[in-house]
């Protein structure tokens, strides 16, 4: 559960990196791509962490 939590947060960095490269104009050509990208993975990771709370809470 740990792993899984650590891993989570990890991508949520990750994801605030990529929306900023965005925001600052790089890879003008794939922006659009990207930003359906970064969309995508954020429900994925609220998802993941709602599903893992649940779990959680069960114990």
């Amino acid at each position: 559960m740990d792993d899984a939590t650590a891993l989570i947060q990890q991508l949520e960095q990750d994801r605030a990196w990529l929306l900023e490269q965005i925001d600052r104009g790089r890879w003008q050509e794939f922006r659009l791509d990207l930003a359906a990208l970064e969309r995508e993975l954020g429900q994925l990771l609220q998802r993941a962490s709602e599903h893992f709370s649940y779990g959680a809470d069960q114990r």
